[in-house]
């Protein structure tokens, strides 16, 4: 009976088709006592066969020899067997597996680990229990076993490792009680001490008591390997405080103790490191692209890596490149991943099996879900359910495993396992996919719609939501603040949507949800992606004939441009909207064109074109009654009108523009008509109205938490500080701008930043510095065809190197900077580069030719009343005359620059000039 007792304790532990023949085999024995010697002999040699390779635990095996080792003859004494200590003393098992070549560097988790045993173990307390969980196939037990190894020397009373079989393909879990008899017999319990009887919990709880009993003072590490609950292992927990115990499980197994240890998939390094030394071959005869890309096609998962590689190693006329070839053929990538009998599927199949039917469903739906992460409202769009259910379903997927979480209580698949319930969706039927891919697309256009609520300008036209909106629930958003963050958020995931439709052929779909994003990738970009999204929806409009759709994707596309400075692009892609609104008649559409239009050639500096276009969508708008229209072309036509120097019509256009803006309640359109007419009140020298209209329109730009406009506010804020004489703040604010613009990718307001900054460096007196940030801002405007911004470079370059002595190199640059700015029509950048120029010649002893470059900028200043260029012509015409006719000659220009000056607020150029004076 214990012999029978043993063996049943070995085929419960152990499990499987060859424990059961070695059951039979050792069965047969019995009947002839004079054999038993012979088959306990060849146990004992093959025990690591059974353990290894038929999957027989150690704790299983042992139970069946401790059955067999009660029939055999006693021991001499004196002579005890090898490995057994004196009668009575407890056996020292160390059953772990062998620390496996697999294992790669986990140094981060195993420091935090180590760490947490030796801390406790040095302040005396007790040591708690280790949960090691992460997703199938991610290197769990490795790590455990590889941590056991590493921290044995901590443990001298023992080192056990048991496989609960928690989701062991083709095995039902381990019972409490089960793993009890097998721990209790490989800790040197004889079997027939071992609790028995037909109540199972009361048996249970007599086996972990004596097991808690025999550990109470010891010093061992026990692997609870593969467990599928806390009710299934917490029996097994040692009393004592010496006992380390790590658990490894799928599951995040709730305690009131417990260390929670996570296990990710790889670094992308170590994975391309495990995957060389598993392969078999030479790092340099593999190729690092390629494998990268397989590493990366396993989801860097130990186990895809290391089966993946195994099939290398075992087809030697095989390279990576075939490898990569096959796995990116393969319809399943995860069909691929075999080595042997073994699969990466197996290990996701069983938890998949384990879930109730609903819940089945739901994982397959998420397989269709095109973006990365996503929230309970779009899997309830998903998985056609309520977001309640929705939540409560994935949680529980959360729990198993088979999804992760992220902040903000947001869900994402592993890419092997995204494939994996594709694949299980895939057997269904085929309008699944597209059902589920119109069904989020429905709900993120819902979703978009109520943010939009919150973001787009008051007048401006709003995508309509979808058909049944009000069916589909979406995220509570209550103020712009938490639909930016919203968007921002989802803004992935919905182009990604965007793309599986337009690959589905749901052109309208796509349409719409570009229409839905334009608002807001308007604001926050990225613009790459902008332009992408655009143009795919052209084209969708294209293929359903949507004249109308097809207009307003390249009026966003071509608005998108001229964000990215890509002037030429953006000016085809609004005049084919122009093309595409007059053949449905749309004059709102068109009209919109016009003005996006006319703002393209004002930053080109074709202030003609832009002024025309201005005017005829002002017209429009005047004939639609549309208010925010009417506000947007005056203020883009009073641009137009600063940069040819009209400043009295700038600041008309400009503050009609702003009384509508205000009547509308539109704080975007206020707050750029504000910092527009701060850049004319600079130019014409009012520089305390400037700054308090640049101050008011940061302050809004804050407010809206849009960073492009912060930037060129913070840049016009520094124009004026500068001219006032704080130096030390313009750079400042020139300095954040550029932060701003760098960060953001926006390539002309950086560039203005630079150019902004070499002013200052040359205002302070670094020529060296300021010249290398004027050449760097100059290119950056010749390759994005800024005329104006280049003129702007070349006058102040002309100075710079004028002041580090390079006389010829100072001419060249005004010569053409001249010759730029009188063709764009800029009076007042002109007058500035004369008086530059003039200040050159001066400096350089030429009084008489500087004062004809005075005397010419003295004459655009005053036309188009731009009084600091008129007060540094006055000065320069008063320091000539002094110079050439003898002192006292050219006071009289001399104190009408004076007077100029101090109603501009110049204090510094004024303190220059009473010096000369006196």
């Amino acid at each position: 009976m214990r012999l029978r007792r043993g063996i049943a304790i070995a085929a419960v532990a152990g499990g499987g088709a060859v424990t059961t023949m070695l059951v039979g085999l050792v069965t047969n024995a019995v009947s002839d006592e004079s054999r038993w010697p012979g088959w306990l002999g060849w146990l004992q040699e093959h025990a690591w066969f059974s353990f290894v390779v038929l999957g027989v635990t150690m704790a299983g095996l042992t139970a069946l020899l401790a059955g067999l080792s009660e029939t055999r003859p006693p021991t001499p004494p004196g002579r005890p067997e090898d490995g057994a200590g004196p009668p009575g003393a407890a056996q020292v098992l160390r059953s772990l597996p062998r620390d496996t070549a697999a294992f790669t560097d986990r140094a981060a988790e195993l420091e935090r680990l180590v760490g947490s045993v030796r801390a406790s173990q040095e302040h005396g307390e007790g040591l708690p229990v280790h949960v090691i969980d992460g997703m199938p196939g991610v290197g769990k037990t490795t790590f455990a076993v590889h941590a056991g190894h590493l921290l044995s020397e901590r443990f001298p009373d023992g080192q056990l490792f048991v496989n609960l079989n928690g989701y062991t393909p083709g095995r039902t879990p381990v019972q409490a009680g089960e793993a009890l008899a097998s721990l209790l017999a490989a800790a040197g319990v004889p079997t027939q001490q071992i609790p028995v009887g037909d109540d199972v919990g009361a048996v249970t709880e007599a086996r972990a008591a004596m097991w808690r009993s025999r550990l109470a003072d010891k010093k061992a590490l026990l692997i609870l390997d593969n467990a599928a609950s806390y009710r299934q292992l917490e029996p097994l927990l040692p009393g004592g405080s010496g006992c380390l115990v790590l658990v490894t499980s799928r599951k995040r197994l709730v305690a009131n103790e417990e260390v929670v240890m996570s296990v990710d998939a790889l670094p992308p390094d170590h994975a391309v490191e495990l995957f060389v030394r598993l392969s078999g071959r030479p790092a340099d005869a593999l190729g690092r692209d390629v494998v990268e890309e397989l590493v990366r096609l396993c989801g860097c998962l130990p186990l895809g890596v290391s089966l993946l590689a195994a099939r290398l190693r075992h087809h030697p006329s095989w390279t990576a490149e075939d490898l990569r070839g096959r796995l990116v053929a393969a319809r399943d990538r995860l069909g691929e991943l075999r080595a042997g009998e073994r699969a990466v599927t197996a290990t996701f199949d069983l938890s998949y099996r384990d879930l109730a039917p609903e819940r089945q469903r739901f994982f397959r739906q998420l397989g269709f879900f095109p973006g990365t992460d996503l929230d309970a409202h779009a899997g309830a769009a998903l998985g056609q359910v309520s977001v309640v259910v929705a939540r409560l379903y994935l949680e529980a997927l959360y729990d198993d495993h088979l999804i992760d979480e992220h902040p903000g209580s947001r869900y994402r698949l592993h890419d092997l396992l995204r494939d994996y319930a594709r694949g299980l969706a895939a057997e269904g039927d085929s309008m699944d996919h597209v059902q589920a891919v119109q069904r989020v697309c429905t709900y993120y256009l819902a979703a978009v719609a109520v943010a939009n609520g919150h973001i787009v300008r008051s007048g401006a036209a709003v995508p309509p939501a979808p058909d049944g909106a009000s069916r589909v629930e979406t995220p509570v958003l209550e103020s712009r603040a938490d639909a930016l963050s919203w968007l921002e958020t989802e803004r992935a995931n919905v182009l990604a949507c965007v793309r599986r439709a337009n690959g589905l052929a749901l052109y309208d779909l796509v349409v719409r949800i570009a229409a839905a994003m334009a608002p807001f990738l308007r604001q926050a970009g990225p613009w790459d992606q902008a332009v992408g999204l655009h143009r795919t929806a052209a084209e969708a409009a294209r293929h359903t004939g949507d004249q109308r759709g097809r207009g307003d994707a390249l009026a966003e596309l071509g608005v998108v441009r001229r964000f990215m400075a890509s002037y030429p692009q953006a000016i085809e892609a609004l005049n084919d909207a122009v093309t595409a609104y007059e053949a449905v008649d749309d004059r709102r559409g068109k009209a919109d064109a016009l003005n996006q239009l006319g703002i393209v050639w004002y930053l080109t500096a074709d202030n003609e074109d832009a002024a025309r276009a201005q005017t005829a969508a002002l017209a429009l708008y005047r004939e639609l009654g549309n208010r925010l229209g009417q506000a947007n072309a005056l203020a883009d036509l009073g641009m137009t009108h600063r940069q040819m120097s009209r400043f009295d019509a700038a600041v008309e256009a400009q503050s009609e523009a702003l009384a509508i803006y205000r009547e509308l309640g539109d704080r975007y359109g206020e707050a750029n008509s504000l910092r527009d007419l701060g850049v004319v009140h600079c130019l014409m020298g009012t520089y305390d109205l400037a700054a308090r209209h640049h101050q008011e329109a940061f302050d809004i730009y804050l407010e809206l938490d849009d960073r492009v406009h912060q930037a060129y506010a913070l840049n016009e804020l520094g124009v004026v500080r500068r001219l006032t004489g704080n130096t030390e703040a313009a750079r400042t604010a020139h300095s954040q701008a550029l932060t701003h613009f760098t960060e953001l990718g926006e390539r002309f307001g950086r560039a203005t930043s630079v150019r902004h900054l070499g002013v200052v460096e040359r205002v302070t007196g670094d020529a060296t510095e300021a010249i290398r940030l004027l050449v760097e801002a100059l290119d950056v405007y010749r390759e994005l065809g800024s005329r104006g911004g280049e003129a702007a470079s070349l006058s102040e370059l002309g100075v710079a190197r004028g002041v580090a002595g390079d006389r010829d190199g100072a001419v060249e640059a005004f010569q053409r900077g001249l010759e730029i700015l009188r063709g764009l029509g800029d009076r007042c950048g002109e007058a500035e580069v004369l008086n530059h120029w003039g200040m050159l010649l001066f400096t350089s002893g030429e009084p008489t030719a500087a004062r004809a470059r005075f005397d010419q900028a003295l004459t655009l200043a005053r036309d188009i009343r731009c009084l600091l260029e008129e007060a540094r012509a006055l000065e320069g015409i008063g320091r000539c005359d002094w110079t050439i006719d003898g002192p006292g000659h050219g006071v009289g220009s001399l104190r009408a620059a004076v007077t100029v000056y101090r109603r501009l607020g110049v204090s510094a150029a004024v303190d220059d000039i009473e010096r000369l004076l006196v």
